[in-house]
């Protein structure tokens, strides 16, 4: 079972829709990914090597706004719209 990004992925699954699962990853994102890292789309996630977790790691972590960051983002965006959705008193 490999992990990235702090999300196990599921096995037996295509690498392509295994990286979805990750909050922030759809399915244009994936491709985009797989094919900065050089993996097969149809790879399984229970057959990747080492190095490709790697490789999908590193991308991820330098290019790609994924999981808590982004939940925090999304949350301070919220937050600071809030008020003008609200109007003025």
């Amino acid at each position: 079972m490999a992990r990235i990004a702090g999300i196990t992925i599921p096995d037996k699954k295509r690498i392509e829709i295994a990286l979805a699962y990750v909050y922030g990853i759809g399915p244009s994102t994936s491709r985009e990914i797989l094919a900065a890292a050089k993996v097969n789309p149809d790879t399984r996630s229970d057959k990747l090597a080492q190095d490709e977790i790697n490789r999908l790691r590193e991308i991820l972590e330098k290019n790609y706004k994924i999981e808590g960051d982004l939940r925090r983002e999304i949350m301070m965006n919220v937050k600071r719209l809030r008020p003008i959705e609200l109007g003025p008193d």
